[in-house]
This record gives C-alpha cells, structure tokens and sequence, in this order.
C-alpha cells in the first residue's frame, strides 16, 4: 500500500504549543500503547497505526522544507519525503508527490496510491477503510475513490459528497461546499457525507493529469518550476472536473482535532505535565511544557495551555476563534524540534540569546560557522565530541566550550547530551549561518 500524508499548515489554532515550524501534528499529547508513561505526538499516531495494519506500507509525507526537521526527529531517517519548496495548495502538493513516487522512489504507474491527511484522530477501522479504498481504486471502476465519512452532526466546517445511492461503495452524484448549519442538516437528511479529502487513484492517472495542468517533464523539473505554479487545491483541479468517481462510506471514529476544544475531547487525560484541578473544576484541561506549576481552581469548561511560546487560558469553545489573536503575535521562535535533537530558548536579551540543546545520540548539528556572534557551550549531562575547526575533542558534563564568530564548530552526541548554550553578540540572527561539508 502506497500512502500520502499531506502535513501542511502552522497549527495556529493550537497556539501557544504550535508554531511556523511546530505544527499542531507534532504536538506529543497523546498517551502511547504500553506501560511507559509516554506521549505521542498525531503523526507519530498514525504512522504507527499504519504500520500496525501494513508493515510493508510505504508511507511518504508531503511537507514543506520547515517541517522536514520534526518528521526525521519524529519517524526516524527512512520514511519518505516529498518536499514542497513553498506552499502552492494540495494539487501542486499530491502531484509533486506522484511524481516523487514515480520518479525517484519507482512505483510503477499501475500501482495505487491512499492520500490522506496526518492528523486525524481515527481508530484502527479507519486504517482497514483505507486499504479497501485502495483495492476499489486498483478495480479501475473508477479514476477516483473517495472516502466519505459519515456524518455525526450537521458541521460547516467541512465539504459534502452526495452518492449515488446508500451502497458501501457508489458513484458519486455530486459535491457540496461547505454550508451554513441549516443546509448542512438538509445536506444529511439528503444523505450526504463529509469530505474528509481520504482519496485513492492508479498511480498513471494523477500523473496524467498533472501533466495536463502543468509543463514539466519529471519529479526533479516540477521541483525546480514549483514556485511558478498556480495555487488551487486538488478538489477545484481534478475532482470536481473527474466524472469517473466513487465514494465509500466509513461510519467508524473519525474526528478533525483543529481546535482546542475538539483536541481535547480526544486527550485521555485531564493534565499534561505540572498540573493541579481542585474539585470545583469541571471539564478542564491543562497542557503544561513549563518548569512550573499551574494550579486551577473553580474553573469550567476551559482550556489552559502553556509553552515557551506563551500561555492560553480559554473558554473551550471560544478557543476556535483564536487564530485572528495569534496573526497579530510576532514573538521568536521559543521552541523547534530538529533531525538531530531540539532546542529551547532559555533568555533574550539585547545582545544574547540562551538556548538549551539537546542532542539525540549519534546525532550532530551541521558543521558551521557565524559571523556575528561568539557561542559558549556549557555541557550539562551526556558525552559527546565537538569539533571546533577541524580539531575533535571529547566533552561531558561538565566541560565548557568557547567559540568566537567565524570558526567552524559541531557536537556529535555519544550519548544523549544536552548544552546550554550562550550566543553573545549585537546582530544575532537565524540567517547568520554558514554550513560547511565534514569529513571525519
């Protein structure tokens, strides 16, 4: 089974724990399977759950250049990577991906491909429903097979497909956009179902329609011309124009965890980390990533979340209209996961910036180098080796490190080590870095 999972989007709805570069899908809050007590993050859910259903399953994740970072530091190094180069909306994204599948990793073009988006929260069922949405594809009865979800509640927020007739699997009669709440219960006494954009296809025919919307040649010419193309989603370029479609339907769990109040419907547990309810709170909910506690008392129907980012304290069902608010936030990134580790941002000052690092074992920063600003590295638990131009040497808890600006330096982590790191200087910038090639 070939699977797409489309992760895009800054997640600012789930502010403060989302960001640019942290979307609400990396966001470790959800309690793993086993008798750790440890938290996982959506997609971390379900790429495992695919996995449980079909460990043979190529999954590959279609994702701009910010979140590559979090993936490899999530999955691991082996899952595929479709890279969009800037965001140019799902049709330019599912066919870059086609053509990725295609041209670098060789599915043939009669194989199918399952796209799905990466963070919903479903149950195994679901991952059962997209194997079938597979093999129906594979029949060639149709060029599209949609998943329809059924319907639970009349919601605006998503779009409607009307089937043909209530079989498991039909032709599909036509779409709805999304509709105000009155229409919406008319769209369901239709018999209509929600659009989940779950569709599967042969291989050939996605690739063939890029090619008839777009001039390109192979995967490697579409990434180069890829901030040329025109933003339209996949529903307005292909499905809408498709008559050849069918829909099934999928009546097991299926819940879009964009908000606050929908997220934490689905936490099994009250709080995440230091956290207090006395008896009079009732339906609250705490996500704390702070080193401090926080203590609620007499509250109802509220969400509070606090990170480096900031702190949220919200009626639940307010929370859904937090975006505007955040738009208007234009702080520094406090907190990113990266390939090698993570990183958090301790203390701004005028002319410094603290950062604790942490390095994943066997994992190192790119060999690199800044102009602007000297570095202090204080080791406080773990082992590695730093190279500091050319020279290695050994580093454990403890040891202290300087860098003045220009010189080339890295920490290779032996074990998981973790560094405070000090950056002194008067223009200090994200862009005042040069990456060198290391040979060792």
């Amino acid at each position: 089974m070939n699977i797409v999972l489309l992760s895009g989007g800054s997640g600012k709805r789930l502010w403060p724990l989302s960001n640019d570069i942290r979307s609400k899908q990396f966001i470790k809050i959800f309690k793993k399977p086993g008798p750790e007590n440890e938290y996982e993050s959506m997609v971390q859910r379900v790429y495992r759950q695919i996995k449980q259903i079909d460990a043979d399953a190529m999954v590959t994740i279609a994702t701009s250049k910010t979140q590559v970072s979090a993936i490899h530091n999530q999955l691991g190094e082996n899952v595929g990577i479709s890279v969009e180069p800037c965001r140019r909306d799902t049709f330019p994204a599912i066919a870059l991906a086609t053509a990725y599948l295609h041209d670098v990793q060789g599915v043939s073009e009669e194989e199918t491909v399952v796209v799905c988006p990466v963070d919903p929260y479903v149950d195994d069922a679901y991952f059962d429903a997209l194997k079938k949405l597979g093999e129906q594809a594979e029949k060639g009865e149709a060029n599209l097979v949609l998943m329809g979800v059924e319907p639970t509640y009349p919601s605006e927020k998503y779009g409607y497909i009307v089937p043909v007739s209530k079989e498991p699997t039909s032709m599909v009669e036509t779409f709805k956009e999304k509709p105000d709440m009155e229409t919406a219960k008319t769209y369901i006494a239709q018999g209509a179902l929600w659009n989940g954009g779950v569709f599967a296809y042969r291989l050939k025919y996605v690739l063939q329609r890029a090619h008839e919307l777009i001039d390109f040649t192979d995967y490697h010419d579409l990434y180069a011309k890829y901030d040329t193309l025109k933003k339209i989603s996949f529903d307005y370029a292909v499905v809408e124009k498709e008559p050849k479609i069918q829909v099934q339907r999928f009546a097991g769990e299926w819940k879009d965890l964009g908000t606050w109040n929908t997220l934490t419907e689905a936490m099994e547990e009250e709080t995440i980390g230091e956290a207090i309810l006395n008896n009079n709170c009732e339906n609250v909910h705490v996500v704390n990533e702070l080193d401090v506690p926080i203590l609620c008392m007499g509250l109802k129907d509220v969400v509070v979340s606090a990170s480096p980012e900031g702190i949220l304290v919200s009626d639940k069902e307010q929370s859904s209209y937090i975006k505007p608010f955040v738009d208007k936030l234009d702080g520094q990134i406090m907190f990113a996961e990266k390939s090698w580790g993570s990183y958090r941002v301790l203390d701004i000052e005028d002319d410094s910036i603290t950062v604790k690092v942490t390095l994943n074992p066997g994992h190192k920063m790119n060999y690199h180098s800044h102009e602007r600003r000297d570095e202090i590295w204080n080791v406080i638990s773990g082992e590695g080796v730093v190279i500091i131009d050319g020279v290695q040497r050994a580093v454990k808890a403890g040891d202290v490190v300087t860098m003045k600006a220009g010189c080339k330096h890295t920490i290779i982590a032996t074990t998981e080590i973790k560094v405070i790191e000090v950056q002194i200087g008067k223009e200090i910038s994200v862009h005042d870095k040069q990456k060198y090639e290391l040979a060792i």
